[in-house]
């Protein structure tokens, strides 16, 4: 890193969260091999059976609690703490380990999966409990009408004015242990490089971003962000 930056926003993909030992949706292992996407990750599928995308995201709450940080997320609360100006986190993940970490400034834009929304009238609720698919709203009442706080296929991301304007004024953008494949996070790197900032990728492989980081750097986020974040506050003592 060649200098002090006002900004820097940090993108995480599931590479930083397989560390911690989660399944990734896609991974061999993944949480969709014995699942259709279009019954449990979609609002059709949820439509037609929403006790069915209940229980799936039920199954998957036990795992994620009893998840544990890495060094990776435990670099960006060091870095947050000690580094003079801002440090945001994007993230594509839906567990909550950057916030057991300790780290702040963190939008979700895929959702959590320690969360609800209410259909009818809107209310987000944490919750690492079962939902089912005729529990009352506590919100407004309403049965039948809350949903796993997870972005499904075909709806919008969530915080996106919000990312918008942090890709747009970040001077380094360093994304972490995401393939570059899912649109449209795919395209945050461009957004930041196209705004000025430098770019630089944690990966255990190329992406298909490749050409557009000004650095790369292979190996594992818990191994490599650490030396990253010690590098950044070295520039700054």
């Amino acid at each position: 890193m060649t200098r002090i930056y006002k900004n820097i926003v940090i993108l995480s993909g599931a590479g930083i969260s397989a560390e911690s030992g989660l399944a990734t949706f896609r991974s061999e292992n993944g949480l969709w091999n014995h699942h259709r996407v279009e019954d449990v990750a979609t609002v059709e599928g949820f439509m037609r059976n929403p006790e069915y995308v209940h229980e799936f995201y039920n199954e998957m709450r036990p795992e994620l609690f009893e998840a544990q940080p890495n060094p990776a997320h435990f670099a960006i609360t060091e870095l947050q703490q000690n580094y003079p100006y801002e440090v945001s986190v994007i993230t594509q993940n839906v567990d909550t380990l950057h916030e057991k970490a300790g780290n702040k400034n963190v939008y979700h834009i895929h959702g959590q999966i320690n969360q609800i929304v209410c259909f009818h009238c809107g209310k987000v609720f944490e919750t690492w409990g079962d939902v089912h698919s005729d529990d009352k709203c506590e919100n407004c009442g309403a049965r039948g009408f809350l949903k796993p706080n997870i972005v499904f296929f075909g709806e919008n991301l969530l915080y996106m004015d919000k990312v918008d304007r942090l890709l747009k004024n970040c001077d380094l953008f360093i994304s972490v242990g995401t393939s570059g494949v899912v649109y449209p996070a795919a395209g945050f790197v461009q957004i930041a490089k196209f705004s000025g900032a430098e770019t630089c990728e944690i990966n255990m492989e190329k992406t298909s971003n490749n050409s557009l980081f000004d650095r790369h750097i292979y190996g594992k986020a818990g191994t490599a962000l650490p030396e990253l974040v010690k590098q950044l506050l070295g520039k700054i003592s």
